[in-house]
């Protein structure tokens, strides 16, 4: 641990050797992003699997076989196997951290994470118990794709324990977010974001509510709208994402004194 070396290479400067691990093809990925591979609607700006979305390079890698209703929902079953295979896939790849795009992977990150080299956050919801830590006694609002998803399993793998300080909204029956559920190809992107930003105002409702956390890789395209809706920090797949590409890819500091 870790298995990969890290090493900044400044342009101009003198390079020593530089080592590759076994078998790595690619370089320059500090984060991986594990995705579901069989879905069907737009990935807009901001979007965890839109290229666009980061100003770092970030390697993306789908689930094998994987589907919304596999993953969550009624018809859901046991995926660990090949959550597990798509993240040594990206350790094989050379990232530093391992994230993914959608909050409902979290259902295996207490599985998963400990068989990883690298640092692994599986769900956007593992930073409640930061949140948690900066805002004590506040509640927090949580946006989630489907609501009737979220289970005792899903908090205690991602270290939530009492979920009495959580005020929770789903998004499932929506007109327009559905779209993603569904995976009808097309939504009316405003609609989306009204959706959002009208159920993120009932949440938050609430005057103990002191911060919003969405669950789904889909909402942070919303994040800034919302928050300008509520007044409360919002936090996200971005937010978890920076952090973590922050703490793997650290470069020396220049300037003048």
């Amino acid at each position: 641990m870790p298995t990969a070396p890290y090493g900044y290479l400044p342009a101009g400067a003198p390079i020593g050797p530089v080592r590759m691990a076994p078998a790595q093809v690619v370089a320059g990925f500090p984060v991986g992003v594990i995705y579901i591979e069989d879905v069907w609607y737009p990935m807009v700006p901001g979007n965890v699997v839109n290229a666009s979305t980061f100003a770092f390079p970030v390697r993306l890698q789908p689930v094998r076989g994987l589907d919304i209703s596999k993953l969550f929902g009624s018809e859901r079953v046991d995926v660990s196997d090949s959550v597990l295979a798509a993240c040594q896939e990206l350790e094989q790849a050379g990232v530093r951290a391992i994230c993914s795009a959608c909050g409902f992977f979290g259902r295996y990150h207490a599985r998963v994470s400990p068989r990883l080299s690298v640092p692994a956050a599986l769900s956007s919801l593992i930073q409640i118990p930061w949140i948690r830590t900066i805002l004590p006694g506040r509640k927090i609002a949580i946006l989630t794709a489907d609501s009737s998803s979220l289970d005792d399993e899903i908090w205690a793998s991602c270290g939530v324990g009492d979920t009495s300080d959580l005020v929770i909204g789903g998004l499932q029956n929506e007109p327009e977010f559905s779209c993603i559920i569904e995976g009808r190809g097309s939504f009316d992107n405003d609609g989306v974001q009204n959706e959002v930003v009208s159920l993120a105002k009932r949440l938050c409702e609430d005057d103990q509510v002191g911060a919003v956390l969405l669950e789904c890789s889909d909402l942070p395209p919303y994040a800034a709208a919302i928050q300008s809706a509520v007044g409360r920090p919002v936090f996200d797949f971005t937010t978890l994402i920076k952090w973590l590409h922050n703490a793997v890819a650290q470069k020396p500091y220049g300037g003048w004194v």
